[in-house]
């Protein structure tokens, strides 16, 4: 009587093409439904409410969308591999390797959403850390060193001597690379105090200004008014004495100095001042209502003028250069229609007669 058994590897192979149709099958519907089930998921995500949700389901879907193909595709050679008839250690080599690719993908999708993330964070809360180039890149290399440290675990290599190895090495290469390192750790203790922020227009003790372009590991960029960019080692940045002119509030004061005649009455002069700076509210970009804007009588007398100081507030630090141009304009054509008389410096030169002991004889005596 013969005897029916399960079909060993040996006898399996020698069906090859059965085998390799067989495990093309289920290659092909395993990726199949690993794709169905990636865009049923992607479309979940998309789907969620609320605006936080929203945030955070978008920030994954972005970070998983081109990884999770690669997840599909994984997936279905792990499935078809064991399908195929091969050995135990032949398995277990497929089904190591695929979980090393696996574990790589999933590392750069972590440190992709992380990175993304964080942008996503500092952008709502303003208050918080700034986000730049170089907080961005700290946070993506930490979930990159944490996905290193697994992959290292799964291949069986120690960690812990290589951790004391580079950190023996470490001194050396610190030493190597002091000014790198001084820009790096220089680059982190501004971003992490909040101080500097970009976007903010600041103005450092050596003269340069402009906005904050971005903070990477070795510099700091700044884009002058002229829209050129400025690019500062980290180093010397922190160790300048720096004006922001956005902390705590962006609102900046306007001081326009006015100066009349003597005759003039210092209350209309004011309540002129004050007129044509309310009236220029709303018709100026830049120029804020709120706080309102206040003629000061500044103290003492000039040589030809009484002086006055018209403060008014621009949204921002370039928003006072057009308001100071056209509030000067529309205070002269204000003072031409209430006949207000603006002086200019007079000066009055004379020459005394010379001493008859003196050679040259006497002077004339000349007035201007």
């Amino acid at each position: 009587m013969r005897s029916v058994g399960l079909a060993t590897p040996d006898a399996a192979l020698a069906r090859p093409w059965e085998s390799l149709l067989a495990a093309g099958v289920v290659f092909g519907v395993a990726l199949a439904g690993g794709l169905a089930l990636r865009w049923w998921i992607l479309r979940t995500l998309g789907r969620r409410d609320g605006p936080e949700d929203h945030r955070i389901s978008r920030l994954l879907r972005a970070s998983i969308d081109k990884p999770s193909i690669v997840w599909a595709l994984l997936l279905a050679a792990r499935l078809a591999s064991e399908s195929l008839p091969l050995r135990e250690s032949a398995q277990q080599r497929i089904g190591r390797n695929l979980l090393l690719l696996w574990i790589i993908s999933a590392t750069l999708a972590a440190a992709a959403f992380a990175r993304r993330w964080v942008r996503m964070w500092g952008m709502a809360s303003p208050g918080r850390i700034p986000v730049t180039n170089l907080t961005e890149n700290v946070v993506r290399l930490a979930v990159l060193g944490i996905g290193l440290l697994v992959l290292l675990k799964q291949l069986g290599i120690p960690v812990a001597p290589m951790l004391t190895a580079l950190g023996v090495g470490g001194l050396a290469v610190a030493l190597a690379v002091r000014p790198t390192l001084s820009n790096l750790f220089s680059g982190i203790s501004v971003s992490v105090a909040g101080h500097v922020r970009p976007g903010d227009y600041i103005r450092l003790s050596s003269g340069e200004e402009g906005f904050v372009q971005d903070i990477t590991w070795r510099s700091t960029t700044v884009r002058v008014l002229a829209n050129n960019l400025v690019i500062i080692p980290n180093a010397t940045f922190a160790d300048e004495i720096v004006t922001n002119f956005d902390l705590p509030d962006r609102r900046i004061p306007v001081r326009i100095p006015v100066g009349v005649a003597y005759g003039e009455d210092p209350e209309k002069v004011q309540e002129v001042l004050l007129d044509v700076a309310r009236g220029a509210v709303g018709a100026i970009p830049g120029l804020l209502e709120e706080p309102p804007p206040a003629v000061r009588f500044n103290p003492g007398f000039g040589e030809s003028s009484l002086d006055f100081t018209l403060v008014v507030h621009a949204g921002q630090f370039t928003d006072q250069f057009l308001a100071q141009s056209e509030l000067r304009r529309r205070i002269l054509r204000r003072f031409g229609e209430e006949g207000i008389q603006i002086p200019f410096p007079v000066r009055t030169l004379q020459t005394e007669p010379a001493s008859p002991d003196l050679p040259g004889g006497p002077s004339r005596r000349t007035a201007l």
